[in-house]
């Protein structure tokens, strides 16, 4: 299949293809004899298992270890364990920093409930006050 009917059949931007290529996550696919790009099923399966990775918000250097223990189906797979559980910690801290920052916008918008004057707003003058 060409570069388009990859990137149709995966939602992945030809871009983000040709990228992935560059960064070797993505073997280089054979030519065609008018040079085109060529890709097979083995193409398209570890391009949808990088797209299901960075859906999940791992890092494309936490994908390259992945893709070597995918590739390596004998080795043990403690690694990955510990890559996820590490991932998952870092995920939970970045939502506890969102819930902080909730509460703070939570706080910020109770200071202006009605449309006045921007001089009077609450709001800018909470932002005007450095903590």
């Amino acid at each position: 299949m060409k570069i388009g009917e990859l990137a149709e059949a995966t939602s992945c931007p030809i871009e983000t293809i040709r990228y992935y290529e560059r960064s070797g996550l993505l073997a280089a696919p054979g030519r065609s004899a008018g040079n085109y790009r060529v890709y097979n099923a083995d193409h398209q399966e570890r391009l949808a298992f990088i797209r299901h990775c960075r859906l999940l918000d791992i890092s494309l250097e936490e994908i390259r270890r992945l893709l070597h223990f995918r590739d390596s189906p004998d080795e043990a797979c403690d690694e990955v364990n510990a890559m996820l559980d590490t991932h998952l910690a870092d995920v939970r801290t970045r939502i506890a920093s969102m819930l902080v920052l909730e509460t703070q916008l939570v706080t910020l918008r109770s200071r202006c409930s009605q449309t006045q004057q921007a001089a009077l707003c609450g709001i800018l003058h909470e932002l005007g006050h450095v903590t």
